[in-house]
């Protein structure tokens, strides 16, 4: 997800490098500070989608897999070929995200799941373990995620305020801490859905929906979390609260 430079007063939103998964080089919004949403109820989506990120870097993610599913399909069923076809897909996303300026960091680590993917498949033999670390990552982030929200951490807040440097400040808003605790119960669902149909498809040894899958729940599911989270967010808010921008400090005593 991309980190944003937020005025912290005024709520400002201006751009730098995207950085992190979910990101892409194109703003989803123009960072007009004039045009800042005064509170969550006006953010809308969009919003939240411009502090998170854009959603290409999930389709780049299920292109390595399409594309050894493609291999191995058309080589007679060979994981090699397919494992060969997934990492030139893989490296060839990587250079044209570097080439336009994402961060390294990003880069390597959606290289690195594909090599170790290509690596799982070529030991096994078998052509639907090349799922298996999307199989396992979706759900070890569902279970880090339920955690965040139990010890009052919640995700989607330690994302979001990260990305508009607050600090901690969201957490000492109390309407805010719970809003960013039943909104991050959304991305939890997320993350079991793709963790059910994965491990029904895994279990059923069936590569080519598998692919099917990988697409099917990348960008299109990221979307419709954003904005059903988005929705939540502000629904959990009370009616006079400012928005996420712009958390409310502790009264005095």
């Amino acid at each position: 997800m991309r980190s944003s430079d937020a005025g912290e007063e005024g709520g400002q939103d201006h751009r730098r490098a995207p950085d992190g998964p979910g990101s892409s080089g194109d703003p989803d919004v123009p960072g007009d500070p004039a045009r800042a949403p005064e509170r969550a109820d006006d953010a809308g989506p969009e919003s939240l989608a411009a502090v998170l990120g854009g959603w290409r870097a999930s389709t780049d993610a299920a292109l390595p897999p399409i594309a050894f599913v493609v291999a191995w399909l058309l080589s007679d069923s060979s994981v090699g070929w397919g494992a060969v076809a997934a990492m030139a897909v893989g490296l060839a996303l990587a250079g044209y995200r570097l080439a336009q300026g994402k961060r390294p960091r990003a880069v390597v680590l959606g290289l690195l799941g594909v090599a170790v993917a290509a690596v799982i498949v070529l030991r096994t033999g078998r052509a639907a373990d090349f799922f298996l670390v999307q199989l396992a990552t979706n759900a070890a982030s569902a279970l880090a995620w339920i955690v965040s929200i139990v010890i009052r951490w919640p995700l989607l807040g330690v994302v979001v305020g990260t990305a508009l440097r607050q600090r901690g400040r969201w957490r000492r808003d109390p309407a805010l801490l719970h809003a960013y605790a039943m909104a991050s119960w959304v991305w939890v669902g997320q993350y079991v859905i793709r963790v059910a149909v994965f491990s029904v498809l895994y279990a059923a040894d069936a590569v080519l929906g598998l692919a099917v899958a990988r697409a099917a729940l990348t960008w299109p599911l990221v979307a419709a979390c954003v904005a059903v989270s988005a929705w939540v967010l502000r629904r959990s808010l009370p009616a006079d609260h400012p928005g996420f921008r712009r958390p409310r400090e502790p009264a005095s005593t």
